[in-house]
Parts: C-alpha cells; structure tokens; sequence
C-alpha cells in the first residue's frame, strides 16, 4: 500500500510542472514582443506545408523549399503584418471591435487570452453556423443568456425549486460555452481575426457573406485571395501564432 501510495504522489508530483508549463506555452505577453524578422524566424513562422499540398495562390508568398517543406517568405510576412496592423490601429481609432477566432486545439487559448485582455469578442470553440448570416437570432439568444445571469447573479432565480434551479444552471453553462465570448457583441465587429481558416471555413464563408473585413494567418495551403488583410505563416505551430497574437495584442493595448 505504501509503495502505491509513494508511486501515486509521485505521479501527481510530475502533473505540476507539466500543467504549469501547458499554461506558460499559451500565455500570451503583449509588453516586450516584437515582430521582428529575427523573432519571426526563431517561432518558426516561416515553415508551411508540404510541396505536395502547396495552393499555387499562395505562391508570392512563398521564399523556396526545403526537404519538400514550403518556406515561407518573411519580408513578406512582415509587410502584410504591418498592413493588418495598421488597419487595426484605424479600427482601435474608430471603437469598433474584432471577433477574434481560432478553435483549433494549438490556437484555442490563446485566441480567448487576446480577446479577453483587449476586451474582444472571441470564438475559441465551435463555430455558431449563423452567428453573421442569421445575426438576429444569434442576438437573441445572447441577451437571453445575458439576462438570465444577471438574474441568477441576483437572486432572481430563487423563487424556483432546487431542481428547476439546477435545471436552468445547466442550461446557462451550456449556453455559455457555446455562446459566452459572442455574448456582448450586439452588432457585427469592424473586422474578424481567424487564425486558421482551413479549420474556420465557416467563419470565413459567413464573413465574407455579410462584407466583414478579414485579417487572417494563410499558410501555404489555403488560398489567401479572399482575405483583406492575409498575414503568411505557419499556423500550425505555437509559437508562430503566438508571436503575431503577441504583436496584435500589444498593438491594441497600447491604444
């Protein structure tokens, strides 16, 4: 039993340093990072997919390859980040906001850490089929969420049995979940930030249905010609998306 014991605690022991070090890789910092040519290159920015999946549209932005690997071109990277960059300032300028999307598992944290530090609107895990095209609905269900907290915030649901309390506790933490970062968005943003629009097809199909402004990391596989603002690099990687969220972030906060 001893033993057991002995080999669980230093099971849990090891969980510590690893939970930490999970948090520490998705935490964002907005006050030193910059995202110079050498910064880039070190996140490895610059690494996009295979030859084999290359979209030829996505062929300006592309440095050579290596090993069969497509290498993207920094200084261009560099050029289309000060682009959106500028146009965020201007948004930031005009107090209109940027819906902030990213549900793949590398990008989900850090899409919610920018949003919620500059006081955004996020989506950071599944996508509402019709949150632009079918607005009025999505709208209305979330102010009912928001009206609803308030009044559980406030007592307004003791007046119910426990049963019927727990019922709607559970109804408004699903609600939340899906719903919690579009929650205050009573009207369409300035712009959409999408980290991954392989993975956010949808979004990208409804902003552009509904005449949003798109600011968007292209990786050489997916098409960039329908985005306004395309920023190319690789969006798989942590460290990629987490320098360019870094950068937008500080941007936003110093305004």
């Amino acid at each position: 039993m001893d033993k057991k014991k002995s080999a669980s605690v230093k099971k849990g022991a090891k969980k510590i340093p690893e939970d930490n070090g999970m948090i520490e890789k998705f935490k964002l910092n907005f006050s030193t990072k910059e995202a110079s040519m050498e910064e880039l290159l070190k996140a490895g920015a610059h690494f996009g997919h295979s030859k084999s999946r290359r979209d030829p549209r996505m062929e300006k932005y592309i440095f050579g390859s290596k090993k069969g690997i497509n290498i993207i071109d920094l200084e261009q990277t560099k050029i289309e980040l000060g682009r959106a960059v500028e146009f965020i300032k201007k948004l930031i300028a005009e107090e209109k906001k940027i819906l902030f999307v990213g549900t793949k598992k590398q990008a989900k944290a850090m899409i919610k850490d920018i949003a919620l530090s500059c006081d955004m609107p996020f989506v950071s895990e599944r996508w509402l089929g019709g949150t632009f095209t079918n607005f009025g609905v999505i709208k209305k269900r979330a102010q009912y969420l928001r009206e609803s907290q308030e009044k559980m915030a406030t007592g307004g649901f003791d007046k119910y049995t426990k049963l019927e309390r727990l019922k709607k506790t559970e109804e408004l933490e699903k609600l939340e979940k899906k719903m919690g970062g579009i929650k205050n968005m009573t009207e369409f943003p300035g712009a959409i930030f999408i980290s991954d629009i392989k993975t956010d097809e949808i979004a990208l199909k409804e902003a552009l249905k509904a005449g949003i402004p798109v600011i968007a990391i292209v990786d050489t596989n997916v098409n960039p010609e329908n985005i306004d603002y395309p920023i190319p690099a690789n969006d798989d990687a942590v460290s990629s998306v987490k320098i360019i969220l870094e950068h937008i972030g500080g941007i936003i906060l110093k305004k």
